[in-house]
Order: C-alpha cells, then structure tokens, then sequence
C-alpha cells in the first residue's frame, strides 16, 4: 500500500505545513489545524472551522498587522518585522515544528492574498 505525502514526511522526520483559508472547508487531509490569525475570521461559527486550537498569541502584533494592511509592496519589511517578533515565541515555534514532523500540520487564515499573509511567513519560520 503507497503512502501519502504527509505519511513520507512524518516518516522522515521532516515536517508537512500547509496553508489553508479558514473559508475553505475542513478535510480529512489537513491533519492538525491551527488557526495563526490574531483576530477570528468573519462569518464563522468556531464548529465550521474545526480547528484543534487559536494561537492568537503567535500573530503578528496589532500595531504589526496594521501597519502591513496586506501590502505586497511592505511585504519584505513585513517579513523581517514578524520574525522578529516571532523570536519571542521560541517554545511555541519549536512545539509547532516537533507537530509538524509527526503528522500533517495545516495553519488556517483569513487574508484574501494567499501570498502574503503571517501564515506564509510563519511557515517558513517553521521550515528553518
């Protein structure tokens, strides 16, 4: 029997992070949510996310994500200023890195550009 993707990673000790829209609808293969945005996605109901937990504290800072407002152009300095503040979350990245390398790991957003959002960002902290 083939094993998935994820089933390779996990098995490797690398680690599966995927992006989703909190719009988009829960699956099976998403594995472990987490939603990662600091304020709760409009319009839905906490039982049609399905998410194992919030971690607010991870998002990016009001002051951060304001100031960012889903700019592509500030996107770099974005980038720079969230990893800084993510520095100060070292036990909470590395918990979600050791999740990862166990199994499916799916950070749930609400941006509308899924390019440049803190999940993005946060992914790749976690890659590192």
């Amino acid at each position: 029997m083939a094993r998935t993707r994820s089933a390779r990673s996990a098995a490797k000790g690398k680690p599966d992070i995927r992006l989703k829209r909190a719009y988009e609808p829960a699956a099976a293969s998403d594995g472990t949510r987490i939603l990662v945005d600091r304020l709760w996605p409009r319009g839905v109901r906490k039982t049609d996310l399905a998410v194992e937990t919030w971690l607010k504290e991870i998002a990016p800072s009001d002051a951060l994500r304001r100031w960012f407002g889903h700019d592509p152009d500030r996107w770099s300095e974005f980038r720079r200023r969230y990893k800084a503040e993510l520095a100060h979350h070292a036990a909470l990245i590395e918990a979600l890195r050791e999740r990862a390398r166990r199994g499916t790991l799916t950070l749930v957003y609400a941006a509308r550009d899924a390019a440049h959002n803190e999940a993005v960002a946060l992914r790749d902290t976690l890659l590192r």
